[in-house]
């Protein structure tokens, strides 16, 4: 299977603008027993650095004490960061969950979806620890081939590369609890359609013969198991990140400033208890714009 692993790990090694590989640097400091840190997003392709920068940070266990716990059952963690980096204000939005949750996430064996879906797209290998790097790159392998091998069983018999990606996007966004516009599959897709149209064939070339029908169905129902708990299990991810968001508040600020213009004070109440908060914040905004 060395075609597909050979492909992501090249892929990994895209290197990235000094002040992205600053901040996933700086990342590190933050993350106590940090392995990996990936960067993806559309700003690996863009490059504008006037948005919120998107990160994956691996560690090597959860975090201690209470926030620990519920990393163990809901992962990812999720934070906002700002470092400013030569005179440039720099934004990240960082998610985070230990390097073994990512390897058996990336693997299909549990019901999410995200991750998978997530890291059959591109992506950057900015920084590991010794020894790590080889096993992230297994992982990421891991995740293009769960993600091809549900869009050949949930795409058309005989599909196109295209068109199997296109079907497994559009599966994966009415399983998850996500605002996309209509079309969002076709944006990622025709980005770059050489690259998915490689990556479906180093997958089949590894798999060395077409899907057997009993395949095609055990993963059909599967993906049926996937599909009822999607959005049950977003649900239950929100509710955690209302309470573990670090940073929410922060980054609540920045975007409807951003967005609307209207210029909201970040008090210590507002920053402590964000969902507290939120109403009142609202409110302000919604009178402002009137």
């Amino acid at each position: 299977m060395n075609g597909l692993r050979d492909l992501v790990a090249a892929e990994l090694s895209t290197q990235t603008p000094k002040p992205i590989t600053a901040f996933a640097e700086h990342l590190t400091t933050l993350f106590p027993g940090a392995q990996a840190v990936l960067f993806y997003g559309s700003i690996l392709r863009t490059g504008d650095l006037s948005g919120v920068l998107d990160y994956y940070v691996l560690t090597e266990r959860p975090p201690a004490g209470w926030r620990g716990l519920f990393t163990r059952l809901l992962w990812p963690d999720v934070s906002y960061h700002e470092l400013e980096h030569d005179g440039e204000a720099l934004r990240a939005k960082v998610a985070s969950m230990t390097l073994a949750q990512f390897r058996r996430a990336t693997s299909g064996q549990g019901i999410d979806t995200t991750i998978w879906a997530r890291f059959v797209q591109p992506c950057a290998l900015i920084w590991t620890a010794d020894g790590a790097r080889q096993t992230v790159i297994d992982a990421v392998t891991d995740a293009c081939r769960t993600a091809a091998r549900f869009a050949i069983a949930l795409g058309p018999i005989g599909g196109a590369p295209l068109a199997l990606w296109t079907a497994l996007f559009q599966e994966t966004y009415k399983a998850e609890l996500r605002v996309e516009k209509a079309g969002r599959e076709v944006s990622i897709l025709t980005y770059d359609p050489d690259r998915y149209e490689r990556v479906m064939e180093a997958v089949q070339g590894d798999e060395g013969a077409a899907m057997a029908e009993s395949e095609r169905k055990r993963l059909q129902k599967a993906w049926s198991v996937r599909k009822a708990l999607g959005k049950p299990l977003n649900v239950a991810r929100l509710i955690k990140a209302s309470f573990t968001f670090q940073g929410a508040a922060r980054y609540a600020v920045w975007k409807i400033q951003r967005h609307t213009g209207v210029e909201v004070e970040l008090t210590p109440w507002r920053e402590r208890f964000p969902v507290l908060a939120a109403p009142g914040v609202l409110w302000k905004v919604w009178r402002s714009r009137r």
